[in-house]
């Protein structure tokens, strides 16, 4: 029997550093993780030191077929760096060179950790059988990437499928990014649990909103409602720009299953353009493996 293809995945966020042993058939055999240390540009030799650490005991002496980095972004997959939002340590840093030192074998690939979320979900998950995927990561912000004809999007740097950064709503409010009204503002997290707060609410997390909106209470049920609005309005341009058939939402956000996906489906039917009568809307279905399984899936392309 041939041997199985083994493939170093790495994912990259502001909470958690993960990786893992992916076989060429997309099964997780070896997974780790440990919390993504807080530090300062000038401590960033602790944020290295964990990643490279995990990496390196992860793949241990096993060959490697390929290596597959996830991060969360800007990245820049010509130059190999990335500069994620969440981790202020990183500015440009040479991430591709720094997990070839920890552990050789084959050059690492980069993509950006929502593009490998839905490269994921499109080879073993939610995705399968679409032509053209944006899959969403719905969470403390809003994420996405996109899967067109079997291939992962990554546009100029890497960085393509942001739809958490499109206006939803021109007299909004101000986004971290420094836009105004962006999907983000009103879809993530955060946005839907603030603004309840501004209207009554007295509960005190996205997963509480969730419950209380599940029952039927009028402020969660509302702050949902606008939230869908808001996300809506981003998955009708991007499906208006590229004849979507899927979205695939992922992200903590979509643990409260129907209570997100039934008024974000009516808010997208709302609109009468044509290009949305064939798109369907998903929750993913691999959870918090499928950024690993997509950085294997992009590193089997290279």
């Amino acid at each position: 029997m041939a041997p199985v293809d083994h493939y170093l995945a790495i994912d990259i966020g502001g909470t958690k550093l993960a990786a893992a042993i992916v076989t060429g058939d997309g099964q997780v055999i070896h997974h780790r993780e440990v919390p993504t240390p807080t530090a300062t540009q000038e401590q960033a030799h602790l944020v290295t030191g964990a990643l490279t650490e995990l990496a390196a005991d992860v793949a241990g002496e096993l060959p490697l077929a390929g290596v597959g980095i996830a991060s969360a972004g800007p990245i820049d997959t010509a130059r190999g760096t990335i500069s994620p939002v969440n981790i202020p340590a990183w500015r440009d840093f040479d991430i591709v060179d720094a997990v070839s030192d920890a552990v050789g074998g084959p050059d690492p690939v980069l993509i950006h950790d929502s593009t490998a979320a839905a490269l994921g979900e499109h080879w073993l998950g939610a995705g399968r059988g679409s032509n053209a995927l944006l899959g969403i990561v719905v969470s403390t912000g809003i994420g996405g990437g996109l899967v067109l004809d079997g291939r992962p999007l990554s546009g100029s740097a890497g960085n393509a499928g942001f739809i958490g950064h499109l206006t939803a709503d021109p007299a909004g409010e101000r986004c971290a990014c420094g836009r105004t009204g962006c999907v983000e503002t009103g879809a993530s997290g955060p946005a839907m649990v603030r603004w309840a707060h501004a209207n009554g609410w007295t509960g005190h997390s996205t997963p509480e909103l969730a419950e209380a909106a599940a029952a039927g209470d009028r402020i969660p049920v509302a702050a949902f409602r606008r939230g869908t609005d808001h996300l809506a309005t981003g998955i009708i341009t991007a499906t208006i720009l590229l004849d979507l058939d899927l979205v695939v939402i992922a992200g903590g956000v979509s643990a409260a299953g129907e209570v997100l996906l039934t008024p974000l489906r009516e808010a997208v039917s709302r609109d009468s353009t044509p290009a949305l009568r064939k798109l369907r809307i998903r929750r993913a279905t691999l959870g918090r493996h499928s950024g690993l399984i997509g950085a294997a899936r992009h590193a089997q392309g290279h």
